[in-house]
């Protein structure tokens, strides 16, 4: 006999902690089972995941192949140190060299942990110590990694580590140099030129740059953006380390999101689409100089599951989906009818002021006035309108991230027209709803001047 689902969530709540959460106001969906880009709660409700969770089911949820490969490797080898060698661990980083043009990968349990070490080869490696980033990033909640994050969740474990400079992202709707894409000489890189001479480039180790940014307003660069940023690490020997993390996976409908600007980095750290979250693990992928580099030199860095077969095999069993199933095509395919919704929605919508999208990875964001920009919710806080546009959706059983004044599109790469369909149509209801609200609004005169 199945328990109520009232039962399971308050054993939750009260065994067990919830991630970025007070904890009285957490609210957690009792999940029970899933298939492709469904899922149902423990009431019956079949849910929408708009998401893919965390942007991490890429393959949809219980795909029987990764379940096989899973199942076929806890039968055969459960665990193995990571000073041993497994068959899933040389077969998928032959793999990753493969489909990335690098070298070897060192393999973590998820993308902070990439990130953590993908700083410390690169520190090791160049014999330098500091770090560069954006201010509009995230990078992972260990100590290194949020400390590394420009992402306001930082704040309460600062300082942090010692090293980490921030500079700003090529966020084009809202320039912090005052410039539009088509006036501006790419001042979001050529500050950066001026960060390294002022902090001196022989101190500097490496940038780090998430391919295009995530979870603070998925930002997608111009098109030019990474082959300068290239171009300038190169100019000082610095490394350059993307963190595709959750824009990797053909979350963009290819391997790497900076492989649609056709350049290649140093090192590159991934998790999430890796094992589309079956099994955690992530891994830190290293240029060929990088790897030769730790032939004759130590790497200090190691984990107790670092390699862990179960989770190696149900990655080589993911990768392989993307190919057999042709998950890019359908990502480019089913993403190019997102961006005409999309952009539909910013043309008809009132409260939507940007769309910005690359594959199935989008975010709506959106304004109480198009002229002036000025956001629906805070940087770092929320609104009435954001909460009525999130609960309106939520009530409709699609399960979408939002954050700030921003709505995510990212659903598993599996999905049809008509699914998609189906949760882009939900979310216009909620947009119009919202622009009632601001319709309704009082308008606040200004305050009288004298002559």
């Amino acid at each position: 006999m199945e328990r109520p689902s009232s039962e399971v969530i308050q054993e939750n709540r009260d065994y067990t902690l919830f991630s970025w959460s007070v904890q009285s106001a957490a609210n957690p969906i009792h999940m029970t089972r899933a298939q492709g880009v469904w899922f149902w709660d423990g009431d019956g409700n079949k849910w929408l995941d708009f998401s893919s969770q965390l942007i991490n089911i890429n393959v949809g949820h219980q795909h029987p192949k990764v379940l096989e490969a899973i199942k076929r490797q806890v039968d055969e080898l459960c665990f193995a140190g990571p000073s041993f060698a497994t068959e899933p661990r040389g077969k998928l980083g032959k793999k990753l060299a493969e489909v990335t043009g690098l070298a070897k990968s060192f393999f973590t349990l998820g993308g902070a942990e990439a990130n953590e070490n993908a700083m410390k080869i690169a520190r090791l490696y160049t014999g330098r110590d500091k770090i560069i980033t954006r201010y509009r990033s995230y990078h992972g909640a260990t100590m290194g990694s949020m400390t590394a994050s420009g992402d306001p969740r930082r704040w309460p474990v600062e300082p942090g580590i010692p090293g980490i400079m921030r500079v700003f992202d090529p966020y084009c709707y809202r320039c912090p140099f005052g410039k539009t894409p088509d006036s501006c000489r790419r001042e979001c890189v050529s500050h950066i030129e001026e960060v390294i001479q002022m902090e001196g480039p022989h101190t500097i180790a490496a940038i780090l740059v998430e391919g295009i940014t995530g979870s603070n307003g998925l930002l997608v660069p111009p098109d030019d953006y990474y082959p300068k940023l290239r171009a300038l690490c190169d100019k000082y020997g610095i490394l350059l380390i993307t963190d595709e993390v959750m824009s990797g996976f053909g979350r963009t409908g290819k391997w790497l999101s900076t492989q649609h600007y056709g350049i290649k980095p140093d090192i590159v750290t991934c998790a999430k689409g890796l094992t589309s979250g079956y099994m955690p693990l992530g891994a830190v992928i290293v240029s060929q100089p990088i790897a030769e580099y730790f032939e004759n030199n130590m790497l200090w860095g190691g984990l107790t599951y670092s390699g862990h077969p179960v989770s190696c095999a149900a990655a080589v069993a993911n990768l392989s989906v993307y190919e057999e199933e042709h998950l890019f095509e359908n990502t480019e395919a089913q993403g190019r009818y997102l961006a005409e919704r999309l952009e539909a929605m910013k043309r008809k919508y009132a409260c939507v002021g940007d769309v910005r999208y690359k594959g199935l990875f989008s975010v709506i964001e959106l304004v109480r006035d198009k002229a002036t920009k000025e956001p629906l919710a805070p940087f770092n806080g929320t609104s009435p309108e954001m909460q009525k546009l999130v609960a309106y959706v939520k009530s409709k059983h699609v399960y979408a991230f939002s954050r700030f004044n921003m709505l995510w599109v990212c659903p598993p790469l599996v999905i049809n027209q008509e699914e998609l369909k189906y949760g882009l149509d939900i979310i216009e209801e909620g947009l119009a709803l919202v622009d009632k609200m601001l319709a309704a609004a009082p308008v606040l005169s200004s305050p009288a001047t004298s002559p």
